[in-house]
């Protein structure tokens, strides 16, 4: 970038915090972080080359979510459908989730910030040395409760609504539920991770679509979808979406 290129970027960078410091923050953003094998082969990459770069990216944007006091983030990290993606390309991803479990556990603005982290999905899909990891990485932040992070790992949003499903159906089976009295309240109360719904999902890469993320607690979530490939998402990418999300009537369904 250019010096004057920079210069006109810090003032853009300015004007739009100016923008959005004010107006209403989403409590709960989801963020499906998509593009990073499309990002490596536009450099004549591998995979886990992109894969590398969007976990660096990931670093940055829990830190844009910290500054702005947004209180949940939960991050699309492995679908239950990456599994069926070339095994050098898995391993490559296990790797990741292993170095983000040690580098986030011992990262002191997760400790000074007190973020809880909590991986959803299906785990024991996983290795048992990864699912370790989380479980340490999890037990080490158990106390925090100023901010959330979820990391959706081995999730899928029909095998989150199958699993709600069979944990109901046993229930009712053991008659510790009366099927007649089953409502919203017993789904939500059965899903992954308890919290608040998503006010806003993000999407990165131009591609136009939820691929299973969160899918019953995204009814009434506002969409946004942004053109860049994850590891390309700026700064002030992310404050467009935010500037966007403060310019929507949220109605839900009324």
């Amino acid at each position: 970038m250019n010096p004057l290129s920079r210069l006109l970027y810090f003032f853009y960078q300015r004007r739009l915090k100016k923008q959005i410091k004010d107006g209403p923050m989403p409590n709960h953003i989801g963020l499906i972080l998509d593009g990073n094998r499309r990002y490596a082969e536009k450099y004549g990459m591998d995979p886990n080359w992109g894969h590398m770069m969007g976990y660096e990216k990931v670093r940055e944007v829990l830190k844009w979510c910290i500054n702005l006091e947004i209180k949940n983030l939960t991050l699309y990290v492995l679908s239950t459908e990456n599994f069926n993606r070339p095994e050098d390309e898995i391993e490559g991803l296990y790797d990741l989730i292993m170095k983000g479990c040690e580098e986030v556990k011992a990262d002191p603005t997760i400790h000074e910030e007190e973020v809880r982290v909590k991986a959803i999905g299906r785990l024991q899909k996983l290795p048992t040395y990864i699912q370790d990891a989380i479980s340490d990485l999890e037990e080490s932040t158990a106390a925090y409760g100023n901010f959330h992070l979820n990391m959706a790992v081995a999730y899928g949003g029909r095998a989150e609504i199958i699993d709600v499903v069979k944990k109901i159906a046993q229930k009712v089976c053991e008659k510790k539920i009366d099927i007649n009295q089953i409502n919203e309240e017993t789904i939500q109360k059965h899903l992954y991770k308890q919290g608040p719904d998503p006010d806003m999902i993000i999407r990165t890469s131009g591609e136009k679509r939820l691929s299973g993320f969160l899918l019953w607690q995204s009814a009434y979530s506002e969409l946004y979808f942004e053109d860049a490939y994850f590891p390309e998402f700026r700064k002030i990418d992310f404050w467009r979406a935010i500037r966007a999300f403060q310019q929507r009537e949220r109605r839900f369904g009324e």
